[in-house]
Order: C-alpha cells, then structure tokens, then sequence
C-alpha cells in the first residue's frame, strides 16, 4: 500500500509539474481558471513565466524526494532531510486546502467566482488528498522503523 501511495503521489506532483511547464512555455489551456479572481473579476496575481518554471521544478523536486523516500532501494537522503520533507510537503498542501479564507482554500468567503468554482471542486480537494497521502505515508513510515520485520 505504502508504495502504491507514494506512487499515485509522484504521478499527481509529475502531472502538475507538466502543467505548469506547458504555461511555463507559453500554453493558455487551463491557466486562466486556475488564477484567483476577486468579486470583479480581477486577477489577484499575475505569474510570469519563471514563476510557472519554478512551481514546476519544486513539483518534479517533490516527487523525486516521494521516489526515493518510498520506491527506490538505494535511500540516500539523510534522516533529518527525510523528516522535514515528508512533514513540509503535507504541511504545505493542507495548509493550501485550507486557504487563506478571503479567495482560496475550502474556507474562502468569495465563492462567486470561476476560480472559487474549480477550487471548491478541484483545486482544495486535491490538495487535501495530497496532504492525507503524505500524512498517511508518514504513519506508515513510522510503522516500519518500529517493526523492521513487518
């Protein structure tokens, strides 16, 4: 199960990585609606081409780090690099479902909005599966550093 977790993990942080390197190289198919929108219609940010590079590097980074923390034989990263990584990224993604209550995340007071649409049905609830993944494969982690037999 663990690995058919980390797996699905690294496939979802791959395809968005793809996506975003698509934008990155000049591609408009879903970029718009993936924008937060105040009530007017106005974008509130406004990424430039490194950003979309930048997002995708670091989704590509963590599913190298999900690849070689649960897939791979060869486990070279060191224990301190393992647990900040497999605490952040959930971290980071829940906090992301969450969001910052005025525009973005499951508690977002704008929901009038083509953005606020797809993050209710999109966006915050893949982001709440990434995080329960990750969180999940921490606990199975833990699991196997305390029984090396099972």
């Amino acid at each position: 199960m663990k690995s058919t977790l980390a797996t699905l993990l690294i496939a979802i942080f791959f395809g968005l990585a793809l996506i975003h390197f698509y934008w990155a190289c000049g591609g408009q198919w879903g970029f718009e609606s993936t924008l937060p929108t105040d009530e007017h219609g106005i974008r509130l940010l406004n990424p430039k081409t490194l950003d979309s590079i930048i997002i995708g590097v670091a989704l590509v980074l963590f599913g190298i780090f999900y690849w070689v923390t649960f897939i791979s034989k060869k486990d070279r990263f060191p224990y301190w690099l393992k647990t900040i990584g497999m605490w952040s990224i959930p971290i980071l993604f829940a906090l992301r479902a969450m969001g910052d209550f005025k525009y973005i995340g499951f508690f977002k007071k704008i929901n009038s909005t083509e953005f606020a649409n797809y993050d209710n049905l999109l966006y915050s609830p893949l982001c709440l599966t990434i995080a329960i993944i990750g969180f999940v494969l921490i606990s199975k982690k833990q699991e196997l550093t305390k029984n090396p037999g099972s």
